[in-house]
């Protein structure tokens, strides 16, 4: 049973929505973030990464850094550019790309179910980076980054959803990056699910759903019928807030388990909404490997043949594109290295296992310098670009500034970069479910979701 309840968010004022939302904090670098910031100062990277108010003597990570962030959030909340909800709410959170919208329940998740298992994990975390947000959340006293969840699809919740959305939007802009952003607040009696709002035969309301008569009881009433919720992005805001919970579950042992710092914010979405993009590589040589007997060598795993086109993406789950030396190559796994194995049946496991692993000698893709990873957003013809950037960086190194033509690398100046088929939601939740953890790199969702929109207080 899935404890998602309702919270009090705090919510841009009217009118400044869009220029206060950012993307996720982790998506930019110290530099980048400080660009953006200049840019618009209502930026809620302002607060999110709040060395970009200091000169670079200060670390990211120093005392006054989340100090000021602290200071920043009180006073733009002073000045009206928050305003909090007067009742507990849930919101609709919609999020348009290309023509696909996927929408999300806002609310807050229990930092029990997590620790129970309930909410599902299939990464592990980095304990340098989760301090920083533990840091970040207990001295604002404030969730400002929501755990991006996901959910089986029901279909209750779909109506519920669908119902909601025929009402006009609290909000609505389009971000610079062409992203359409809607949202609406759930109090209950105004969106009712009775005589207006049927379920049909093959999905009827249950008795203790209708008697509230309202969508507020009904989304929680539904998500109490869930015994798993799955961490889709996010691992480490959520480790985070958890320790957070616990820490101040530590400084007041009277705690009752209803305080908000018991809960942390999230966005929940059915999994038939959401769009697994590709998690594509670059390896920076072909450890000692000529051409030739590079492309002998992954023969073994793997058939090898010229691609269809140019620049090549896999069409089914086992085959990868590659590019080397200029041209794409199509490769398929040949079916003695397949694995119905949650885990080693993935298609980064299987590329990691019998050619980044054993071939180029990429034994720990999390630390070694030799391999790069490129969200499927940038497109195909960035590894293109990366691959030839790369290869004309080490032949100038080694020839005294002329780089070699195409098809006379050594190995040592030639980078390889291949494809991926994107991991589907039910490979995520299979690997979840089994209490697995998955390679890393081995998911990038779009859209990201904003920060600054809802603000969850640990102070209720």
């Amino acid at each position: 049973m899935a404890d998602i309840r309702p919270f009090s968010a705090y919510r841009p004022a009217p009118g400044m929505e869009g220029r206060i939302a950012a993307l996720p904090y982790d998506v930019y670098n110290r530099q980048e973030a400080t660009k953006e910031v200049r840019q618009n100062p209502d930026s809620f990277l302002a607060i999110d990464r709040a060395e970009t108010g200091f000169g670079p003597e200060v670390d990211t990570y120093a005392p006054q850094v989340y100090e000021r962030a602290a200071a920043l959030l009180r006073d733009q909340i002073a000045q009206g550019k928050f305003v909090r909800e007067d009742k507990p709410c849930y919101y609709l959170y919609e999020l348009t790309m290309d023509g696909r919208s996927q929408t999300g329940i806002v609310a807050c998740a229990s930092i029990d179910d997590y620790s129970a298992g309930i909410i599902k994990r299939h990464e592990n975390t980095r304990a340098d980076k989760e301090q920083d947000r533990i840091r970040h959340v207990d001295v604002c006293d404030m969730q400002t980054g929501p755990i991006f969840l996901a959910y089986r699809s029901d279909a209750v919740l779909r109506e519920i959803i669908g119902a909601v959305k025929k009402n006009p939007p609290a909000c609505s802009f389009v971000s610079e990056d062409g992203i359409g952003h809607r949202v609406w607040a759930i109090m209950g009696e105004e969106h009712p699910m009775g005589e207006e709002h049927p379920m049909g035969e093959e999905h009827p309301m249950e008795e203790d759903e209708t008697e509230a008569g309202n969508a507020l009881q009904g989304i929680r009433q539904r998500f109490a019928r869930m015994d798993a919720i799955y961490i889709a992005d996010g691992h480490h805001r959520c480790a985070s807030a958890v320790k957070v919970g616990l820490m101040r579950r530590q400084a007041h042992p009277d705690y009752t388990g209803e305080e908000e710092f018991n809960y942390f914010l999230s966005v929940l979405f059915p999994d038939e909404e959401l769009h697994i993009l590709d998690y594509n590589r670059i390896v920076f040589d072909l450890n000692g490997y000529t051409k030739e007997g590079f492309l002998e060598k992954i023969s073994e795993g793997f058939q090898v043949e010229e691609a269809p086109e140019a620049p090549y993406r896999p069409k089914r789950k086992g085959q990868y594109g590659m590019y080397l030396d200029g041209a794409w190559y199509r490769l398929t796994a040949r079916p003695h290295i397949l694995s119905e194995d949650a885990v080693d049946g993935l298609d980064v496991s299987l590329l990691q296992d019998h050619l980044l692993g054993p071939v180029l000698g990429i034994l720990d893709p999390k630390t070694d310098k030799r391999i790069d990873f490129v969200g499927g957003i940038r497109g195909l013809k960035e590894l293109e670009r990366r691959v030839q950037e790369r290869r004309q960086l080490t032949s100038e190194k080694g020839s005294g500034g002329e780089a070699l033509p195409a098809g006379q690398g050594t190995g040592a100046d030639m980078a390889v970069a291949f494809s991926l088929y994107p991991t589907s939601m039910q490979e995520l939740f299979a690997v979840a479910d089994a209490g697995r953890l998955m390679p890393p790199k081995s998911t990038w969702f779009e859209p990201k979701l904003r920060s600054g929109l809802f603000l969850h207080s640990l102070e209720g």
